[in-house]
């Protein structure tokens, strides 16, 4: 493609006009301006022609992956291979996703002389996290004269990962660590000797009865006593509810830039992450799933940095979807999955009484095997009557007593949980992650997997 440049424009007002008015007067100076037209027309039609071979031996390449997180700057690198080893500027651009901002539209180089590559970088910010790919750019040079700019898509392949942004919740989890009592949590004295069996020894006196192998002391013919010791190592799992009713929005607490409002999803996401890291330096194995009329990813518990990067890679795209979550095909897939009994970790929504009584079954079969957390995000004015601001109007007084009702079917959930030992709690939005990890350690001391 090719466009006019400011000097074709320069030299049409200052040279081509002029001559064309001389063509008008009478004798000779009608020959000159002719000879005068002729010569920038030739001069036109041939730094067009010579303008066509402006990109020869040029190529771009730019980083195959970059990784950055949501409302964090990141940098897009960009390698021009310059095999003519010829100066020359050049202006490139992309076509970046409107999620993306840019400090400028184009970027703006020089190819230097005598090199063969010249790198460049692209400063960018991510406002929503995902998947994003470019394959394609756009250079402009100028002809060798001037008098046009040379267009010409490159084909690129870029992937550009955005993931949540952890730095606000990672400091509520330091917080937790360091200082027990700014979020909440409290230190709970460790109880019991232990669930995983290490060895036999002989009786000593004050040993409890429960304590007595019976087998190997009747093959003895005295007393022995089974020793266990504290279990290092369990399986947490967080099984985050990507159905319609994480699609809500909610406000995003703490936030000066970027979105103000995010998904209920969201919010999972970044506090399962961040509960994936408390588990990591505990020591524990981590695991994930997603389900919602089916279930969408499973990634089996592991640990170290490789299998948290999958994690990550796992939940960084993932959308609401317009369905309604299949709590009994989750739970028969679980039991299958899972043998060893693990703390299974729910970010679900469960206002709906429908799906609340479909997740109550599911839970009964389920809760024999394992130990269940589940959490949810209170929609907004769902609490107990004279909280919060006072009431000004009519409508505020019908809005209250809608919430109230809400909010008494959400602690009935809560105690028919209660009968199959499952824990339901209503999580604070600008504490989700604080109190996530709160109740993981809380688990550990309390040695209740």
């Amino acid at each position: 493609m090719i466009s006019p440049g400011n000097r074709l424009l320069l030299w049409t007002v200052f040279w081509l006009i002029p001559a064309a008015a001389l063509t008008a007067f009478p004798g000779s100076y009608g020959p000159i301006g002719w000879a005068c037209v002729a010569f920038f027309c030739f001069l036109v039609a041939v730094d067009a022609a010579m303008g066509t071979r402006v990109f020869d031996g040029l190529s771009v390449e730019t980083s195959e992956v970059v990784r950055v997180s949501k409302d964090r700057p990141g940098e897009l690198e960009i390698t021009f291979h310059n095999s003519t080893k010829r100066a020359r500027p050049l202006k490139c651009g992309f076509p970046w996703p409107r999620e993306i901002e840019t400090e400028n539209d184009e970027l703006l180089t020089r190819l230097p002389a005598a090199s063969e590559t010249a790198r460049v970088t692209w400063k960018f910010t991510p406002r929503k996290r995902g998947n994003y790919r470019m394959d394609r750019c756009y250079l402009e040079s100028p002809s060798p004269i001037g008098f046009w700019n040379i267009r010409r898509p490159s084909v690129v392949s870029s992937e550009i990962r955005v993931y949540p942004n952890l730095l606000g919740e990672r400091r509520q989890v330091a917080a937790i660590f360091l200082n027990r009592g700014t979020f909440g949590i409290h230190a709970q004295r460790q109880v019991g000797k232990g669930r995983d069996f290490e060895k036999l020894r002989e009786y000593i006196p004050g040993d409890s009865y429960d304590e007595i192998h019976w087998k190997a002391t009747a093959k003895r013919g005295k007393p022995v006593t089974k020793i266990f010791q504290i279990e290092r190592t369990q399986e947490v799992y967080v099984i985050v509810d990507s159905s319609r009713l994480s699609a809500r929005e909610m406000e995003v607490p703490g936030v000066e830039q970027g979105e103000k409002h995010v998904t209920t999803l969201e919010r999972f996401i970044t506090a399962g992450l961040v509960l994936g890291l408390a588990a990591e330096r505990q020591g524990d194995l981590f695991g994930l799933m997603t389900f919602s009329n089916q279930t969408d990813r499973f990634i089996p518990a592991k640990n170290g940095k490789a299998h948290y990067a999958h994690c990550r890679d796992a939940l960084y795209t993932l959308e609401p979807r317009r369905v309604s979550p299949d709590f009994d095909e989750m739970a028969a897939f679980l039991r299958v999955r899972l043998r060893r009994r693990a703390l299974l970790v729910f970010l679900t929504s469960l206002d709906d009484p429908v799906l609340a009584e479909q997740f109550n079954r599911a839970m009964e079969l389920l809760s024999r095997q394992h130990l269940i957390l589940v959490n949810m995000l209170p929609p907004p004015n769902v609490k107990p009557l004279f909280t919060g601001n006072n009431v000004s109007s009519v409508d505020d007084i019908y809005r209250d007593l809608g919430g109230h009702l809400r909010w008494q079917e959400l602690r009935g959930l809560e105690k028919r949980l209660s009968h199959h030992g499952v824990d339901l709690s209503l999580l604070k939005n600008e504490q989700m992650s604080a109190q996530l990890v709160s109740q993981y350690l809380s688990v550990k001391r309390r040695q209740a997997i």
